[in-house]
């Protein structure tokens, strides 16, 4: 469980202060897939990295599975960054096991995690290839595999699909929610692609400009398992779609 509880971050600078988060209080229950959506700007990302342990509030508390959030990344997650962050000396397979080193595993071990990780990710095939030699699709597979080859219980997801094309990102949509699904995780996901939230998530979570606040958090109820190409043209994900626009919308006019 995740636990934010009444934070906000205030940034300082010689000249002025940047007040980017208001007063945000949120609890992500255990294997819940949530994404937050917001202006640009609103501090999504922020939030993230504080429940990371990157940044550190500038007030209120997070707490993950009982235990505070103290500036480092709290052993039960994992986190995939917007960029790219595979080593391109490391094959596939090397910086599927890079996380694994850290841990007590024989290298017998080690092998046989991350050859499972890789069957499940359908990269298999690519085990011995370079970063270079795959395509933007795979990489963001490959940095997925990274995150959970040391198995974390939660998953922190920074726009991580934001650069690849349409036809790319549906497909990545389905491996990402058919792992979800197989493993159980908690997943929070920061998007700007409603459509993308609304069709992987539980519940969305609306956050205002800054100073932010929780605006709207809306419980999807569509029934998982979803088959992505075709969710979107339900009269379910349209009633949210607008429901959550309502409110979303009104923000990006004022920061227009």
């Amino acid at each position: 469980m995740i636990e934010l509880r009444h934070v906000s971050k205030t940034y300082q600078t010689d000249k002025a202060s940047t007040h980017a988060i208001g007063d945000v209080s949120l609890q992500i229950d255990s294997g819940e897939f949530v994404s937050i959506v917001g202006p640009s700007g609103c501090g999504k990302s922020t939030l993230l990295h504080m429940m990371a342990g990157f940044l550190m509030p500038s007030s209120g508390s997070i707490v993950i599975d009982g235990q505070p959030v103290e500036g480092r990344l709290h052993p039960s997650l994992g986190y995939i960054f917007q960029k790219d962050t595979l080593l391109p000396w490391y094959t596939v397979q090397k910086n599927v096991a890079l996380g694994l080193r850290f841990h007590s595993m024989s290298p017998q071990q080690i092998q046989s995690r991350v050859a499972a990780l890789l069957e499940l990710g359908h990269l298999s095939e690519f085990a011995n290839a370079y970063p270079h030699q795959l395509s933007g699709g795979m990489r963001r597979r490959v940095a997925l595999l990274m995150s959970l080859a040391v198995e974390p219980r939660i998953l922190l997801l920074d726009e991580p699909f934001g650069a690849l094309d349409t036809h790319t990102k549906t497909h990545l949509h389905r491996e990402l929610m058919d792992i979800w699904r197989k493993l159980g995780q908690t997943v929070v996901l920061v998007t700007h692609d409603l459509d993308e939230a609304i069709t992987l998530s539980s519940r969305v979570v609306v956050l205002s400009s800054p100073p932010s606040g929780v605006l709207l958090d809306e419980h999807i109820d569509i029934e998982y398992p979803r088959d992505v190409f075709s969710v979107r043209e339900s009269a379910q994900f349209l009633n949210h779609f607008q429901s959550i626009w309502g409110v979303l919308g009104q923000q990006f006019r004022a920061t227009a």
